[in-house]
């Protein structure tokens, strides 16, 4: 009886054993191979070497806690009067950068980054087979992040361009780049998620992953399983400078709509409402009566813009775009950017917690303009206790170079620990609007305080830098 059991014990523990080397082998088998991906792939990826020459960062005296502003802002002047003195030490110095790129068309068309060709000199491109060519930016493009260049070179190996919009979450993706300048180094991940919002580009739905990227895989292919590219490698999050996880690229097809646009007239046309906008988060919803957040909370209308000749207020929340919902703010611009000059769009609005449809007529995005430099503001601090904050006036000439329409707004010099630090409010913030009313002055800001009462959260519109963004800010927590 016991060596029929022992025989039956060792037939199924043979047999486990065997089930478990059956599927370790199926497993192996069913991971991809990317040794032909990088094979077929890698004639046709650049190394890209840029010199050039910027200025050194202002250094700012110790202890000295500068708002996020630019360096020529004249409200550097105004923190100065009122909140201490900074100083300036600005000169010129050689910078070398690296970066990647791929080969688009035989004759010498290659994509890369904006941020790796910005301001460069003196652009080198290097193949794997260690030929060097010098080339020229034919175009780029800030707001997508997407350059054009070209070397004098023909019969050059090309890459495979594919969908992104067919990619899915949790496919395998491979990177092809220089990172830290070690050329055609290949890495591999997974797609963590699509339609990724990043705060510096408003108009790209990155693609994220978890593919090793790091200084220098900055405009490299993005490359699917069939070979082909489906993004460019773009920027990565992280506290330490290196890869942490998290990987962004712009999606092939947005990138290549721009390189046929530089190619063809140097520069990039895209569709344009004229309105700046944020995602509506927990609290933001609470504020406007939502019983969920969704949308893209409208921050500011830009004068004469087609969102201002279509009615589209400060605050409108905006649900869908052409039948379009949207989840997260992000999804609008894209949207928006490749909808065609002149086209009618419905946009569908929730204001004063109703819905309604509004038709606008898309318009070009027009190009940025350089802000001039208005003179300091002479007023006196308002400190408001119980929020923790101690803001100031703006002069008319101030707001008015500030590109600053009307003649309130009152501007954030200190944030205390407290309800607005809480809230998120910085130094350097202007405060447009307190729960819907516009904010005339600091002394103003005080009063709708004030008459908030036992109101617990309120919707706050603060301007930063050059972005306007509400925060949520809880009275009584």
């Amino acid at each position: 009886m016991k060596k029929i059991m022992r025989h039956q014990f060792q037939l199924l523990l043979g047999t486990a054993l065997l089930g478990l080397a059956l599927s370790t082998a199926t497993f192996a088998r069913d991971l991809p191979d990317f040794t032909t991906l990088a094979e077929q792939n890698s004639p046709a990826v650049v190394n890209i070497s840029t010199e050039q020459k910027s200025l050194l960062q202002r250094k700012m005296p110790k202890g000295f806690s500068a708002p996020d502003l630019p360096e020529d802002s004249p409200l550097n002047d105004l923190f100065k009067h009122f909140f201490g003195e900074g100083g300036d030490d600005l000169g010129d110095r050689d910078t070398e950068s690296l970066g990647s790129g791929f080969v688009v068309s035989s004759d010498g068309y290659i994509l890369t980054n904006y941020h790796v060709v910005a301001d460069a000199d003196e652009i080198q491109v290097h193949f794997s087979d260690r030929r060097t060519y010098q080339a020229k930016v034919i175009g780029s493009d800030r707001g997508s992040d997407v350059a054009l260049i070209k070397i004098e070179a023909t019969g050059l190996p090309t890459v495979k361009i594919g969908k992104s919009n067919d990619l899915k979450v949790g496919e395998w993706v491979l990177a092809i780049g220089s990172p830290f300048g070690f050329d055609h180094t290949v890495t591999a991940g997974i797609v963590s998620a699509k339609g990724r919002s990043l705060p510096s580009e408003n108009y790209v739905p990155f693609i994220q992953t978890d593919v090793a990227i790091n200084p220098g895989n900055s405009g490299g292919p993005l490359i699917n399983l069939d070979g082909e590219v489906v993004g460019i490698n773009s920027q990565i999050y992280s506290r330490t400078g290196g890869f942490m996880g998290l990987s962004f690229a712009i999606p092939i097809e947005l990138a290549m709509n721009v390189a046929d646009q530089l190619r063809e007239f140097g520069r990039v046309s895209r569709g344009y409402l004229g309105v700046l906008i944020q995602d509506v988060d927990r609290n933001l919803a609470e504020s406007f009566g939502m019983a969920q957040p969704h949308g893209a909370l409208v921050s500011r209308v830009m004068p004469d813009s087609p969102a201002d000749k279509a009615g589209i207020k400060v605050g409108d929340i905006i649900l869908a775009f052409n039948g379009k919902r949207l989840l997260n703010s992000s999804q609008l611009p894209p949207l928006v950017g490749t909808t065609r000059i002149d086209d009618k769009a419905t946009l569908l609005v929730l204001r004063g917690g109703h819905e309604r449809d509004i038709q606008v007529s898309v318009g070009q995005l027009p190009d940025q303009e350089q802000a001039a430099e208005p003179e300091p503001a002479k007023a006196e601090p308002d400190q408001i206790e119980q929020i923790g904050l101690v803001v100031i006036d703006i002069e008319p000439q101030v707001r008015e170079q500030l590109g600053m329409e009307g003649s309130g707004g009152a501007l954030v010099g200190k944030v205390s620990p407290g309800p607005a630090q809480d809230a998120g409010l910085r130094r350097g913030d202007i405060v447009l609007m307190f729960d819907g009313v516009d904010v005339k002055s600091a002394k103003h800001l005080r009063e709708l305080i004030d008459k908030a009462g036992d109101k617990r959260t309120v919707a706050v519109l603060v301007r930063r830098g050059e972005s306007p963004m509400f925060l949520a800010l809880r009275l009584n927590s």
